[in-house]
């Protein structure tokens, strides 16, 4: 992705005329209701409510999309037994939380269930989708173009992927709640396209296309210009929202925590706030971790989050996070050559998201005992399992090292694909919290192959 954006730069100097977001949010109506896309609408979903089972897919290009669809067939491949009876684990999907490259795979998997095994390795990860983009961002008819190059993004999308479907059609598909997450430019805020953030924009996702949500979560700024929404204010005029008043005090000694509601409260400021602009959702959290984090602490803990989701605790609380950062050796300290710009960029940024990486597995980790802790009882204990799993797992170097060596970008070749997908199904399979969950469910590998 450096390598493009080092390639576009110029262009983009060049290209001297004012680009417009493209608004395609509707604003709220009285029709509008807990029929939307929300968190709320999370107790509708099938599954059984002994296990509460939540995927996180991190950003990565196609390398983070590809790993997850492996992820994907394992737990198609898997069943455990609730109450005497085998399951799939891929039935038993509640959430999955997303960003970037690891939307592409959560958004389709929404919208089409069991259809990703069929076309979705064809349709976007053995696609040279970055080659698409490349040649479009070097037309010279778009360097002037008023909606700019965001607009050709979403496009390639819609006809190659996504066929104008909106949050509706996620609804109607009846899956598990895709959380698509992107980063407010402005506030640096974690925004989930969903009908709880919607309302602070007194906006109806129904209507909202989810190539756009997708374009948005991926969008590498500089290379792509935000998606813009616009914030309408009609119901905003009676105040904060009850949940958005309590969640202060729910926050109060937990100064991260702080910030993040002090973001989301600055969709009320009339004057100032009349757009949202939308970028890269790893910006915010490259893991797709921390709006399950969020989510669930602003609400005011476990506890009042199933209450208001109208959902019993499960006995087996389940977070499987899929991680596809890596980590290669730094070319630079072979030589006394001073690093290329590119070079020292991406070096910045290595240290920065991996650092960040730590420390929200951390936090999920010591969240998810202390979930639990709350939630069980004496007759219900809650279990849970935290299952990371990413390229530092795999134990042979040279196999390690072929994984770090794959780029941040939308194009890779077949091979690099099928030893992501390979390479999804054995982290999972070989990660010892996987297999404690397996063997106290009954859990068995069955190939349909």
């Amino acid at each position: 992705m450096l390598k493009l954006l080092a390639g576009c730069f110029g262009i983009l100097l060049l290209a001297g005329c004012a680009s417009y977001g493209v608004i395609d949010n509707d604003p709220l109506t009285e029709s509008t209701s807990a029929e939307s896309y929300s968190i709320a609408s999370v107790s509708d979903r099938a599954g059984s409510e002994d296990i509460d089972l939540t995927l996180a897919f991190s950003g990565g290009g196609t390398r983070a999309a590809a790993l997850a669809y492996g992820v994907l067939e394992e737990l198609r491949d898997t069943t455990i037994m609730i109450d005497g009876e085998p399951r799939r684990l891929l039935d038993e999907i509640d959430y999955i939380s997303s960003v970037s490259g690891g939307s592409f795979t959560s958004a389709y998997y929404g919208l089409n269930g069991e259809g990703i095994f069929k076309d979705f390795k064809d349709k976007f990860l053995t696609r040279d989708i970055q080659h698409e983009l490349f040649t479009g961002l070097f037309n010279p008819l778009l360097w002037f173009s008023s909606t700019g190059r965001t607009e050709m993004a979403v496009k390639i999308y819609e006809e190659e992927m996504f066929h104008g479907a909106t949050f509706a059609d996620m609804q109607r598909a009846g899956g598990p709640l895709i959380l698509i997450n992107a980063s407010d430019l402005g506030y640096g805020v974690r925004f989930s396209f969903v009908q709880e953030y919607f309302d602070l924009l007194c906006s109806d996702i129904a209507s909202f296309p989810v190539a756009r949500a997708v374009t948005a979560s991926s969008a590498v700024p500089l290379v792509f210009h935000p998606v813009v929404v616009e914030n309408y204010h009609d119901c905003k005029r009676e105040g904060k929202p009850e949940w958005l008043l309590a969640a202060i005090e729910h926050v109060a000694d937990n100064p991260e925590l702080i910030q993040v509601v002090k973001g989301l409260e600055t969709y009320y400021e009339e004057e100032t706030r009349k757009y949202a602009h939308f970028v890269d959702g790893g910006i915010t959290d490259n893991l797709g971790l921390r709006a399950i984090y969020e989510v669930i602490e602003v609400t005011g803990g476990p506890a009042t989050y199933y209450q208001e989701v109208g959902v019993s605790p499960p006995r087996y609380g389940v977070v499987i996070a899929v991680n596809a950062s890596t980590d290669p050796e730094p070319e630079m300290d072979l030589s006394n050559r001073q690093p290329s710009i590119a070079e020292t960029i991406n070096a910045m940024s290595n240290v920065q998201i991996h650092r960040y990486n730590d420390a929200t597995l951390e936090v999920m980790q010591e969240r998810m005992n202390y979930w639990s802790d709350e939630l069980s009882t004496p007759e219900r204990p809650v279990t849970p399992y935290f299952v990371d799993i990413g390229f530092v797992d795999i134990k042979q170097p040279e196999h390690r090292n072929f994984f770090n060596a794959i780029p941040t970008s939308f194009s890779l070749t077949e091979e690099q694909v099928d030893r992501l997908i390979e390479a999804g199904h054995e982290l999972l399979r070989n990660n010892p919290d996987y297999q404690r969950l397996l063997a106290d469910l009954g859990g068995a590998r069955t190939s349909i192959e």
